[in-house]
């Protein structure tokens, strides 16, 4: 616990906890779409087990830090693109990013049928396999970036375990309320198909600052929380409807 009373490792533990929890939000929406496929019994296990091998797996990224350092060398040559082990991650992620957040724009879009049908393939299982793919791809992402920021393998630590405990409290009321706001869990999805085609772009050696995308996602949820808020307060503007005691012609029954 030295960086408690280093005023420098201090503040490189603040900074690098909150940028892992910024970091951390794609996942944390991500997780909280595939959950809500789930019996609402099974949610909250789903939820925090999705997060805790997100934890396990960037500890365990960051305590092979040689692995990591060789995955930047090219291991594949296509057309005359070299890619190396963490480009061929990224693409993949990325790829499944698009097709998945693709998979659940149409299920949305048609509606009950279209519920129904994502309901019968939602298992337990399948579930936990498709956030464990993605935690691959996100943790890996953040733990470069934790790399590039801190030199001291304590403080990440330390600033990944912050972080996903501040994303477990988070992710409850996140999940249930993209799940009661089919506008907003439109949004996440678009978020998501953004994020893969980033990821697909960095791959090829086309990066993107995250900056750019994070203010946009910004923006956009500002916009959104404004709609939200609008809808509201236009229904509780209306008023109910006063039942009246229906016309009867004398001398017929009641």
């Amino acid at each position: 616990m030295e960086f408690l009373t280093d005023p420098q490792l201090l503040i490189a533990f603040l900074t690098l906890t909150a940028l892992e929890l910024v970091l951390g939000i794609d996942n944390v929406i991500f997780i909280s779409i595939l959950v809500d496929k789930l019996p609402p019994e099974k949610r909250v296990f789903a939820r925090r087990l999705g997060l805790f091998l997100a934890m396990f797996m960037r500890l365990a990224l960051l305590a092979a830090l040689s692995w990591m350092a060789g995955m930047t060398e090219p291991v594949l040559t296509v057309l005359g693109q070299a890619f190396s082990g963490r480009d061929l991650i990224l693409l993949g992620g990325g790829l499944f990013l698009v097709w998945k957040s693709t998979q659940e724009v149409h299920q949305l879009m048609e509606g009950e049928e279209g519920e129904a049908s994502s309901a019968v393939k939602a298992t337990f299982g399948a579930v936990i396999a498709q956030i464990i793919v993605i935690d691959i791809v996100f943790s890996l992402d953040s733990i470069i970036t934790a790399i590039g920021m801190v030199n001291n393998l304590p403080v990440m630590m330390a600033a990944v375990i912050a972080s996903v405990g501040l994303m477990m409290v988070a992710a409850g009321p996140i999940g249930e309320f993209v799940s009661r706001h089919p506008t907003v869990k439109m949004l996440a999805l678009s978020f998501l198909m953004v994020i893969g085609v980033v990821l697909i772009a960095d791959a090829f050696g086309h990066h993107v600052p995250k900056g750019y995308i994070y203010s946009a996602m910004a923006f956009s949820v500002m916009v959104e929380m404004l709609n939200l808020r609008m809808r509201s307060r236009a229904a509780a503007r209306v008023e109910p409807v006063k039942l009246h005691e229906p016309y009867v012609r004398e001398g017929s029954p009641r």
